[in-house]
């Protein structure tokens, strides 16, 4: 998005830009910019995320500001220190630094300090009712809710139970503390929220046991803003309701007239996967997906398994923008925005997926030849490399047909193709096995229609791909494809999300590389000529190559699926 934008100068701003340019115009925070990242580490950042870190982080870069990266690690119940490393590098990949590293849990004393000058000016009390029971004690939108019986219960009484609480002399869940607000305001969030509750049963990831009572988001994150001098505060649109109660905490202790503003855009949701980290913990906890960078979750690091890069993720997130409107987004623009990225960086080569043999029967036996490769046709800075080439291939079982319609331009008996490269071959027909199976095809070579010789310019209808039988190098090929069945799993209410998993997503092959591949190193992209974009996987080893198909190249899910 940052690149884009800079690059071009006549593009209609989004909603979030024109905010900040109007800012900006009438001087408002001095001129300064400063934009936050607030993740929950309670999870692996997915491409919702990369969205909004877009925005955030675009927002700064754009207008000469800050973004900072702070964790909002309000519930040690969920989080790890697992989940910060990995947010840290996810981000970090996706091309962004931030300028400084904070987390909620910097400010729990503040927060604290906070809590008790809300108790001492009447603004909050302790509750000792159940979750259920203050629950029901809201209301609706159309019916106001009902006191609690503990709402007007002495200061000195608040404060020494809320001491309590803090010394770990009250059990979880026993009581909170609420802010006093209106428990007949027509927004839900001011009757009475809960700002502070008991958490003795799971230490901190960074404070350990020290702390006993622990802010609620809507208590810390407005705060916390405030500490920092943030200036826009960019939240998905489910926090739009939230900003009057963020507006109302800052100002009963802010002491000056800044403010940090809350704006809030469309979520990311996309076809064929879910986006909630509940659900995506629960693949990974019962071993429906390898992990959090399964290549078939929608985690960043697992499209970054995949073979996606950050590159096309920008160039999505550009392609779809920020509205006020929540939608879905079809997955096939995202593998557009891959296909479009890699066909411009990846180098060709050759992978046979579904082998069968080709023997030239008129080329010599021990012959063997290096052919010389264009690497990428649309860069010719990437260069040529040289194939070995000898009497026996494998082909694309599909790439043969004993008994073919007019139209099948590849190999069938008595047509001729070029071998992509090398030569030109005349099929003369093929062997088969006990069951009818075909397992050898034969065919003739013309060697005056190599490259440079007199007869290569000559005009066929069908070129096919190759590796030759004594130098290929067998790979594991993972074959990824959508996880769900269904367009919109979220949305499905007659069954649990989880059965309609598609059971194709992932089949494993064994196929056949030139040989060169044996030197790759893990998350390098690769185009397999004719078939599809692939990359290698971080379990390959020289030993033991895999790849993961990232996409193939045309869209052939929508065309099945029509």
């Amino acid at each position: 998005m940052v690149e884009n934008i800079a690059e071009e100068e006549k593009k209609s701003l989004n909603f979030i830009e024109a905010i900040v340019e109007e800012d900006l115009k009438e001087g408002r925070n001095g001129g300064r910019i400063q934009t936050r990242f607030p993740p929950e580490p309670n999870g692996y950042l997915h491409i919702g995320h990369a969205k909004a870190i877009c925005l955030d982080f675009g927002i700064a870069k754009n207008y000469n500001g800050v973004c900072n990266l702070r964790f909002d690690d309000t519930n040690p119940v969920k989080e790890d220190v697992e989940y910060v490393d990995s947010i840290k590098e996810d981000i970090q990949w996706l091309g962004f630094q931030w300028a400084n590293v904070y987390y909620a849990s910097d400010y729990f004393q503040q927060l604290w300090d906070l809590a008790v000058r809300f108790i001492k000016e009447g603004k909050a009390y302790v509750d000792e009712q159940s979750a259920e029971e203050i629950a029901k004690q809201k209301g609706s939108p159309t019916v106001p809710g009902t006191e609690s019986p503990f709402r007007n219960r002495p200061v000195e009484e608040n404060l020494k139970l809320f001491m309590d609480m803090s010394e770990g002399k009250v059990e979880d869940g026993k009581m909170v503390l609420r802010a006093k607000i209106d428990m007949a305001s027509p927004n839900m969030h001011f009757r009475d929220p809960i700002i502070s509750r008991i958490i003795t049963s799971h230490p901190h990831h960074r404070t350990g046991n020290t702390w006993k009572v622990y802010p609620m988001y809507d208590f810390a994150h407005g705060q916390s803003d405030y500490f920092e001098g943030v200036t826009h505060s960019l939240c998905t649109l489910e926090f739009e309701v939230h900003r009057p109660l963020y507006d109302w905490f800052i100002d009963q202790f802010a002491d000056s007239d800044y403010r940090p503003k809350q704006r809030e855009f469309n979520r990311l949701n996309i076809t064929y996967t879910v986006m909630s980290k509940r659900k995506m913990l629960q693949l990974v906890q019962e071993g429906l997906v390898r992990g959090w960078d399964d290549p078939r979750m929608p985690t960043i690091c697992g499209l970054r398994r995949r073979g996606y890069t950050p590159a096309s993720i920008h160039n999505f997130i550009n392609r779809i923008g920020y509205t006020k409107y929540d939608g879905v987004i079809d997955v096939s623009l995202l593998e557009h925005s891959i296909r479009e990225d890699l066909n411009k960086k990846a180098m060709r080569v050759s992978a046979v997926l579904n082998p069968v043999k080709l023997t030239i029967t008129n080329y010599p036996d021990d012959m063997v030849e290096m052919m010389e490769m264009v690497n990428n046709p649309e860069d010719e800075s990437m260069g040529v490399r040289s194939v070995p080439f000898c009497k026996e291939l494998y082909i694309e079982q599909d790439d043969f047909m004993e008994d073919a319609p007019k139209k099948y331009f590849r190999m069938t008996p008595g047509n001729e193709v070029r071998l992509k490269g090398a030569y030109i071959v005349k099929c003369t027909g093929c062997r088969k096995d006990e069951n009818g199976n075909v397992i050898e095809v034969f065919a003739e070579y013309d060697e005056q229609t190599k490259s440079g010789m007199p007869e290569s310019n000559r005009k066929v209808k069908g070129t096919i791909h190759w590796v030759t039988r004594k130098h290929a190098v067998e790979a594991e090929v993972r074959l990824y494809d959508r996880l769900f069945n269904v367009e919109n799993p979220g949305d499905e209410k007659e069954k649990d999300f989880r059965e309609l998993l598609n059971p194709d997503s992932l089949k494993v092959i064994k196929a056949y590389v030139e040989p060169w591949l044996k030197d790759v190193k893990p998350l390098q992209n690769y185009q397999f000529q004719r078939i599809g974009y692939f990359n290698v996987d971080p379990d390959s080893t020289a030993d033991s190559l895999v790849f993961n198909r990232t996409v193939g190249l045309k869209d052939s899910w929508a065309k099945k699926n029509a």
